[in-house]
């Protein structure tokens, strides 16, 4: 069986000729499933580049990128909502919530992208909600909710398609320790329990007890992996 995600010789490059410069320098990478991988490094060093590539969001210059055994680097533009629907979540440090809408509502909006409307859409994202902590939320805004419940929230949408991956840019920045674990202990047991593949891009120290993976990287090429 294929690994959830599969780097080979993954470039990308921004402009050409002389102010050409490399964000990725020829990375190999396995993201395996039920573990959560850590990707740390400092600004500038390529990570968002790389978990951008992955999730179908910036198309890499050169290489090879498989989700769930399908090469995407050459698919059509047209071609990767599809996958980024199919089989990745997303998770951001700032929320990316609609503030109009209520808690359920966010989460009903990724489920209609999945073609899920109506009263089934309801009781799912209020299954998701109180999966996540937050069954008597489901009519509250972001403006009515903390930090850490309004990236709880964010962790509800990302599973309305029910994803095989979940890509994490800085999901504990913004918390403080306490919401920080409750979202950690979260991500952990969608990889140990639901055999999800859990990629997070983080500089926060607080959350590498939780990792089974830590990545290095820096000037765009991988450093160090500690298993």
């Amino acid at each position: 069986m294929p690994h959830a995600i599969e780097v080979r010789n993954l470039v990308k490059q921004y402009e050409s000729g002389a102010a050409a410069a490399r964000a990725l320098n020829g990375v190999d990478l396995d993201v395996r499933r039920g573990e959560v991988m850590l990707l740390m490094g400092p600004s500038g060093s390529g990570k968002t580049t790389l978990i951008s590539i992955m999730g179908c969001i910036l198309r890499p210059t050169e290489g090879s990128v498989k989700i769930e055994g399908r090469e995407i680097a050459g698919l059509k533009e047209s071609e990767l909502p599809r996958v980024r629907l199919d089989h990745i979540g997303f998770v951001f440090q700032g929320f990316n919530l609609f503030p109009t809408l209520t808690a359920s509502e966010n989460v009903e909006l990724a489920l209609d992208l999945k073609h899920l409307r109506g009263a089934k859409a309801r009781r799912h994202a209020e299954t998701l909600l109180s999966q996540v902590g937050l069954g008597d939320k489901l009519h509250a805004y972001p403006s009515d909710l903390s930090g850490g419940q309004k990236q709880r929230v964010a962790i509800a949408r990302a599973l309305a398609g029910d994803p095989g991956i979940i890509l994490a840019d800085e999901p504990t920045a913004a918390l403080d320790t306490s919401s920080g674990r409750i979202v950690m202990d979260m991500l952990r047991s969608l990889a140990s329990e639901k055999n999800r593949a859990v990629v997070i891009v983080t500089h926060d120290s607080r959350t590498l007890e939780y990792a089974d993976r830590v990545v290095h990287i820096q000037d765009g090429n991988l450093q160090e992996r500690l298993s």
